[in-house]
């Protein structure tokens, strides 16, 4: 368990501090949070008092009702110097969002208030996460004191691109998502330094879609890009687990410290499934595998000329996550993935859980054209024995975090270890 010191300065995204704060805490990190002023003009002290269950302090000169200590650590038996004591407990300061005028005063050395101050006097690891509008960010003051922290040490994350606060505008500047914040953060602490919540299970994930060959150029194929699979497998290893990642026409990159396994049609995907499946301890299939393929494929080029028309004969594929299912063993948990066409999403899942004899099936209504396949953003619905759990829509980052909860509360609730 690390002890994590949050700063969080004024902006928009400071919404997104809250969310990191929860992720560290499920992690099994010691949080306190340090505001500026301006920050509670986004963010209330209650807020993040909720999640970590310890004082926030904002003014240097307040009193720390826990005396610099962080949750399930021993208070000192004095009254520390607030700004002194916290930082010196902590192993790690991280600093998001920061805003260009928190970023200006750490490059030039000042200390006008409680966050500022305790960077300064921080010995630990310190890390800076900017976010503001495009325009600040590209100015060559900013950079140059981004350049300037960086050259004493400091851990500077890049911003995102994409929609700033102000309507209509897109650029550079936007806080790095939660989860890549907790991420970036945990790689800095020594490695083995906090046990991780999914240490030692081994993981496998499907992504992508499969293909299927009518000729040597065509194929029946579907829309999936893999973006979910990849995404759940990042955040599986993220939390300690060893990840296998079979891959069917994936053109992402694969998420650091999985093992990547590339195939193209069903057959393949049930093939090496089948090689890896037995030593996993979980099985999520995020694949959008096809139901159907071509009788026969022809090994050279289908020639348009001369004909009116072309006739396919499809025949079945192989039910791969059924077909796994029934060479199960004990302790193993299977996590499948139903698109569906609108209708009602619990209930389409509750037939699929059945029917493929798995743990969860993850719905999602690939009617909307605004989620689902060839997105970043997804809403589904997590169909257990317990009954449906809708996940708002968002990023399939946070959707990933949501499924991969899921697995670790089934494996709780069997007995299995996480």
């Amino acid at each position: 368990m690390a002890r994590i010191l949050l700063g969080v300065t004024g902006g928009i995204s400071a919404y997104k501090a809250v969310e990191l704060t929860r992720l560290a805490g499920k992690a099994g990190h010691s949080v306190r949070v340090v505001q500026t002023e301006r920050s509670l003009e986004f963010v209330g002290r209650a807020t993040f008092e909720g999640i970590t269950g310890a004082p926030v302090l904002v003014d240097e000169f307040e009193r720390d009702p826990a005396r610099g200590a962080f949750p399930g650590d021993p208070a000192p038996d004095h009254d520390p110097i607030s700004h002194l004591e916290v930082v010196r407990r902590a192993d790690v300061f991280v600093i998001a969002p920061a805003s260009a005028n928190t970023i200006a005063k750490l490059a030039h050395g000042l200390a006008d208030n409680l966050l500022t101050s305790a960077a300064l006097a921080a010995a630990c690891p310190l890390v800076v996460a900017p976010a503001m509008n495009n325009a600040m960010y590209e100015n060559p003051a900013t950079q140059a004191n981004l350049r300037a922290l960086e050259g004493r040490g400091v851990h500077v994350m890049q911003p995102g691109t994409g929609a700033l606060a102000s309507r209509g505008e897109w650029g550079v500047g936007r806080l790095p998502e939660p989860e890549e914040i907790l991420a970036f953060v945990e790689a800095i602490l020594a490695p083995g330094y906090a046990p991780k919540s999914l240490d030692g299970l081994r993981v496998l994930v499907t992504a992508g879609g499969t293909r299927e060959p009518i000729d040597s150029v065509r194929y029946v194929g579907n829309r999936s890009s893999g973006r979910m699979g990849v995404a759940i497998a990042a955040e599986a290893a993220r939390r300690g687990a060893d990840v296998t990642v079979v891959a069917a026409n994936v053109a992402l990159d694969p998420p650091d410290g999985v093992h990547w396994v590339p195939v193209s049609t069903a057959a393949e995907l049930d093939e090496a499934c089948r090689g890896t499946f037995p030593d996993c301890d979980v099985l999520v299939m995020a694949a959008a595998v096809a139901d159907f393929r071509p009788a026969s494929a022809t090994d050279d080029k289908i020639k348009k000329t001369g004909r009116d028309r072309l006739a396919l004969e499809l025949e079945p594929t192989n039910d791969v996550l059924s077909g796994l299912a029934g060479i199960r063993r004990p302790g193993q948990t299977l996590v499948g993935f139903a698109a569906e066409h609108g209708g009602d999403p619990a209930a389409q899942g509750r037939v699929k859980l059945e029917r493929k004899r798995v743990d969860a099936v993850v719905v999602n209504d690939i009617s909307d054209p605004a989620i689902g396949f060839e997105s970043d953003q997804n809403e589904v619905t997590i169909v257990t024995a317990a009954g449906g759990r809708a996940v708002p829509r968002g990023n399939k980052t946070a959707v990933a975090v949501a499924i991969v909860d899921v697995v670790e509360e089934l494996r709780s609730r069997e007995g299995a270890p996480a």
